[in-house]
């Protein structure tokens, strides 16, 4: 009897000591998985070294992983210094021209490039599809200034990339596309300017300089190891290359020798082949020129406007075809006969259009450049009064082109003001229009957007304080 209690001790401690083992295999395996599970959720954790391990691709979710590493930019460009919507065109591709077509896009800028989304990029990582990448532009190298010529859109500014890409960007709102311009053109400024150069144009440009024989030696050893069909279009292409710039530098010399010798400007106006311009003159020259204190096409523009414009939606905000402002522009400038009653001027704002760009083009502003800050301290001052008494003071200063003009045009505006029930064209509106266009600083690098506003607070008070700014002369 107790041999037998002593063999199913024997069976139950065999039994238990399996159990046990078999529990401490159980939590070994676990802990493995546990493991491996760990060290792919740690996978993508930047090691000390900065690189990220890709973890092996063990399920069908991984997949996601490899279109995101084709979509998504490395980690140091993901440094997002600004985004959001503007409008952009893009308007030539390797330095060949496109068709103008304005969209709104989503734009990110980083610190060596500008990336554009058609949504947010947020939504557009959310999105994402193979092979489906956003249109981005390299900022090395890349040139951007104000354009008025490319777009009759106000506020716009031009990209340039060295690979010879063009492309605008616009918004409506100032602060906003100054705050753009600003931060594209530092992102610009902070890139290096000779680092950047590739290796195929800076070969290209040695080949353009050297000489035949410079070239024959250089490519000597190519030569020898092509076909000889290859090698024969090779050396007519060398021998090509270099009587064209044996013919560059011959045509250079001519140009050269007929610029130094060409009469000037001064000379060609007396003998009437150059004949004056009134866009792009000095107000008072083409005041002397005219006998009179405000330029006649100022004039007949204004009696255009208040004969058939006056309550048109917009007027003086909405933009003409700028093709037409031109042509308008070049019969002006010709001394042709000009009648803004013709068919062709029937759009209002191609008239419109046209004033905003004389003022625009005058070398000296409306305001001339010594008396700009002068307004803006005026305009600062806390009482109305005084900032009245103050502004027509220095009106009153104003040589007498700009002070005869500035009052006509600023009567022709209050008599918008006055229908803003049916143009829907307010002072504050008018001052916005008007405000950079007719006073800014000589050097507008630092204080753009400061300027911006003191600009059209002065046009507004200008328009709502006329009769006590200008009631010393009354017509």
């Amino acid at each position: 009897m107790q041999k037998s209690t002593n063999s199913d001790t024997s069976v139950e401690t065999v039994t238990s000591t399996r159990q046990a083992t078999g529990a401490v295999q159980m939590r070994i395996k676990n802990a493995n998985s546990n493991h491996d599970r760990l060290s792919q959720s740690k996978s993508m954790i930047l090691t000390d070294v900065g690189k990220v391990t890709e973890p092996i691709s063990r399920h069908r979710r991984n997949h996601s992983q490899h279109v995101l590493k084709d979509v998504i930019p490395p980690l140091e460009q993901l440094m997002v210094e600004k985004e959001g919507y503007l409008q952009k065109a893009k308007i030539a591709d390797g330095g060949k021209k496109l068709r103008k077509n304005w969209s709104t896009s989503w734009i990110v800028l980083s610190s060596q490039k500008i990336e554009f989304y058609k949504e947010s990029k947020q939504q557009a990582l959310s999105n994402v599809k193979t092979g489906h990448k956003p249109e981005s532009v390299d900022l090395h190298g890349a040139h951007i200034e104000w354009t008025t010529e490319k777009s009759s859109r106000k506020n716009v500014f031009q990209i340039t990339t060295v690979s010879g890409n063009e492309f605008l960007l616009q918004s409506d709102i100032d602060f906003i596309i100054l705050d753009w311009f600003h931060a594209i053109k530092n992102a610009i400024d902070r890139l290096p300017k000779d680092s950047y150069c590739p290796s195929r144009n800076l070969e290209l440009f040695k080949i353009q300089r050297s000489s035949s024989t410079e070239l024959l030696s250089h490519y000597d050893s190519d030569i020898k190891e092509q076909k000889p069909e290859h090698r024969k279009s090779l050396m007519f292409r060398l021998h090509h290359s270099a009587s064209d710039t044996s013919d560059k530098n011959r045509v250079k010399s001519r140009l050269k020798k007929f610029i130094t010798r060409r009469p000037s400007l001064k000379t060609l106006q007396e003998k009437g082949l150059i004949k004056d311009q009134i866009f792009g003159s000095h107000l008072h020259t083409v005041c002397e020129r005219e006998n009179s204190t405000v330029p006649r096409f100022v004039k007949q523009c204004i009696e255009a406007v208040e004969k058939r414009g006056l309550d048109v939606d917009g007027i003086y905000r909405v933009s003409g075809n700028l093709a037409t402002i031109q042509k308008l522009r070049f019969i002006v400038n010709q001394e042709e006969k000009l009648n803004l009653d013709d068919s062709q001027w029937e759009d209002i704002h191609v008239v419109t259009g046209a004033l905003k760009m004389f003022f625009r083009e005058l070398p000296e502003p409306l305001f001339p450049y010594s008396f700009f800050e002068r307004f803006v301290e005026a305009i600062k001052k806390q009482d109305n009064n005084t900032r009245i008494e103050t502004i027509k003071s220095l009106v009153q200063k104003l040589p007498p082109p700009n002070r005869d003009t500035m009052k006509v045009l600023f009567k022709h505006l209050t008599k918008i003001v006055a229908r803003a029930s049916k143009n829907l064209m307010s002072t504050q509106s008018l001052g916005i229009v008007f405000g950079p266009t007719l006073l800014r600083a000589e050097n507008e690098a630092g204080n753009m957007a400061i300027h911006m506003v003191y600009q059209n607070q002065i046009a507004e008070l200008m328009l709502s304080e006329y009769s006590k700014i200008f009631g010393w002369e009354e017509d």
